[in-house]
């Protein structure tokens, strides 16, 4: 009768020296297309090309006048203003509904009047294709509002404005703009009561001064990434609810001595800092006084918040 003897089983060391020698094999493999990667970019960098825009030609410096009567006497009128990359002025004193200038150096950007029924429309003209604006463009409104109620609309692109809005009887006011550095004030009280005032921007720095004297009831501020000041000193009339909501952005309020107020945070925000003396109960600040409410909803997730009384 033979014995078997037991076979002896594989030893753990060889085991893995046959793993390291497949992972050494892994590497190699891609280690090598890493390389042919690397040898190929140049080739694909020389046969991509990019096309950029033209840059805008400009020409001698037009200046197109504007003298607009009111559309219908006694009644509101709706007045758009619309232009892209420059600089924007606009106060009252106009003895008709809208005077001034536009200054350009650009012959597409000659602005259009449209007039029909109620509404007059200063819009920029382009010539529809995609062009880069240079140091050397002029594009300068220079604009004064009458004594006429108006819906007045304002639609911008890069621009470098001051909306002077002080007396004039504004009824409802939209602003919409790009990368901007825009202000817009109320240095005395608007004559009739204004309805809503919306802002809407991006990557810009705003200041709305003197929101007491606007005479309105219901505030929309959207900032993107920005810095933003929102000034409520005046002589408040009504009560005013206001709705702000912004990005990563730097955000002030200013409310007057002696206001009712109510400032409520919401996104998570955790920055935020006060002057003065407030109440807080939760993400709720508030100041006793006397005369109309304002409240504030505050929407942002990250960057600072101020609330501060002059």
């Amino acid at each position: 009768m033979k014995i078997r003897k037991n076979q002896p089983e594989p030893s753990k060391f060889r085991l893995h020296a046959a793993k390291e020698k497949n992972k050494m094999k892994t590497r190699t493999l891609l280690t090598v297309l890493l390389v042919l990667a690397v040898l190929a970019i140049p080739t694909l960098a020389c046969s991509v090309t990019f096309n950029l825009p033209d840059k805008v030609k400009t020409t001698t410096t037009q200046t197109l006048d504007l003298s607009e009567e009111i559309p219908v006497k006694g009644e509101t009128s709706q007045v758009r203003l619309e232009m892209g990359a420059g600089e924007l002025e606009v106060s009252g004193g106009a003895s008709k509904l809208i005077e001034g200038t536009v200054r350009y150096n650009v012959a597409d950007w000659k602005p259009t009047i449209t007039r029909d029924g109620h509404s007059i429309d200063i819009v920029q003209g382009s010539d529809g294709s995609i062009t880069l604006p240079g140091n050397d463009i002029v594009n300068e409104w220079n604009i004064q509002l009458g004594n006429s109620p108006i819906d007045l609309e304002v639609q911008a692109g890069a621009y470098k404005g001051t909306l002077d809005l002080s007396g004039i009887p504004i009824t409802n006011l939209s602003i919409s703009d790009g990368a901007s550095q825009a202000s817009l004030k109320f240095d005395t009280l608007n004559p009739v009561a204004m309805q809503r005032l919306v802002y809407k921007t991006g990557a810009s720095q705003v200041d709305l001064e003197g929101l007491g004297n606007a005479n309105v009831s219901e505030v929309t501020f959207q900032g993107g990434t920005g810095s933003y000041t929102l000034d409520f000193s005046g002589d408040l009339k009504q009560d005013l609810s206001v709705h702000l909501s912004a990005g990563m952005s730097n955000v002030r309020i200013y409310v007057p001595e002696g206001a009712n107020v109510q400032v409520v945070v919401g996104g998570g925000l955790s920055n935020v800092s006060v002057d003065g003396t407030w109440t807080t109960n939760g993400d709720t600040y508030t100041r006793s006084g006397s005369g109309p409410m304002i409240s504030v909803n505050v929407e942002m997730g990250l960057g600072n918040l101020e609330l501060r009384v002059r």
